[in-house]
């Protein structure tokens, strides 16, 4: 005999539902809808981070039982305390244990609809049009480059659009049509925005769209969780973070703040980094015939030549010479002349700068 009991908790398809001829029939079904679907992912979320919060305490336990036991062999430590706190943690992990059966039984009594009824068990969403490319593995860190730059070119307005964004129902309507922009390469781009807007002391527009950076990580990171398309999960995610609990919407703020602390220190970074690069490269152009470095030589003479070349005085070095030390003045006079600092023959120089002149401008 068959037994049709599994099908007496069904939730009517939404079609079949009656509604007052005032109320706009088509609007309430499709609310309703997105409402079930919410249900359901928010179910699938719960479920998840239980299992995730189990493994890690059962780690912790691992841990603690381990350490009881070699403090009991060695007697070494704090055995009465290791031995309280294995206790608690077992406590915790009867608690985890009656949530999961809780979770279990919730999931079991929840009323099949029409789109649990006649889907595969086994199956996960797969959006197999335009798929957009992921950082594959076994690249080269110069091919992922090369597909990087290929995607910025082809969306970087799109990218910005998105970016510039500031109320969650625009960024899921935009993203929603324009999903090839769900994927790392979006995130990447705007990482590396942030920081040249933080470069160029544009503090308050990086903050706005490291927001957006959260938004997207957060997108594939529930994406990766649930082994689903990314572009599958915006519904999810946009729904989740404008009625989300206080403790998952301070979760967010957390993460973003220390986003924009961690831009703020790269950006420090690599001003620094460019300012070096910049002074070394003046230093180079300026670098003596010798391969020194005329500041660094100046800053390195006595005070006394200091002066005579600071007046360009002639007669008064030639008169702080004949009082200094033979092998100090050699050793002096030899970086100034290395660093360019002193021409020993100046008119000779002079002359031979003014002929080659001459003959640029008669070629």
């Amino acid at each position: 005999m068959v037994d049709y009991s599994k099908w007496a908790n069904i939730e009517i398809s939404d079609d079949e539902d009656e509604t007052h001829p005032n109320i706009d029939t088509p609007s309430l079904f499709r609310w309703r809808h997105d409402a079930r679907l919410q249900r359901m992912a928010d179910q699938k979320v719960a479920i998840e981070e239980h299992k995730k919060k189990a493994s890690e305490h059962s780690k912790k336990l691992s841990v603690a039982s381990r350490q009881l036991a070699d403090a009991e062999k060695s007697g070494c430590g704090d055995v009465e305390t290791l031995r309280q706190a294995l206790k608690d943690l077992e406590k915790e992990a009867e608690v985890l244990k009656e949530e999961s059966k809780e979770l279990d039984s919730k999931e079991k009594k929840a009323p099949w609809n029409v789109d649990t009824i006649s889907k595969d068990g086994f199956a996960k969403t797969i959006i197999n049009k335009g798929a957009p490319k992921q950082l594959e593995e076994g690249l080269t860190d110069e091919e992922r480059e090369e597909q990087m730059k290929k995607f910025v070119k082809a969306h970087e307005k799109d990218l910005k659009h998105y970016g510039m964004l500031r109320r969650h129902d625009d960024s899921r309507v935009f993203l929603k049509s324009h999903s090839h922009l769900v994927c790392e390469y979006t995130a990447n781009y705007l990482v590396v925005w942030c920081i040249n807007l933080q470069m160029e002391q544009k503090t308050e527009l990086m903050a706005h769209v490291a927001h957006q950076v959260i938004c997207m990580q957060y997108i594939l990171e529930l994406a990766k969780q649930l082994e689903y398309d990314p572009r599958a999960c915006l519904d999810a995610f946009f729904t989740k973070i404008q009625v989300a609990e206080p403790e998952y919407k301070a979760a967010f703020n957390d993460e973003l703040a220390q986003f924009k602390e961690r831009i703020k220190k790269r950006a420090a970074e690599k001003y620094d980094d460019l300012l070096k690069e910049a002074q070394e490269e003046e230093r180079q152009q300026r670098l003596g015939p010798g391969g020194l470095d005329p500041v660094e030589v100046f800053e390195s003479l006595p005070d006394e030549l200091k002066t005579c070349f600071e007046t360009q005085d002639v007669p008064l070095l030639q008169e702080t010479i004949a009082k200094m030390d033979e092998d100090e003045v050699r050793y002096h006079m030899k970086r100034a002349v290395d660093s360019g600092l002193w021409i020993p023959d100046a008119k000779a120089a002079k002359n031979d700068s003014k002929n080659e002149a001459e003959a640029t401008e008669t070629t």
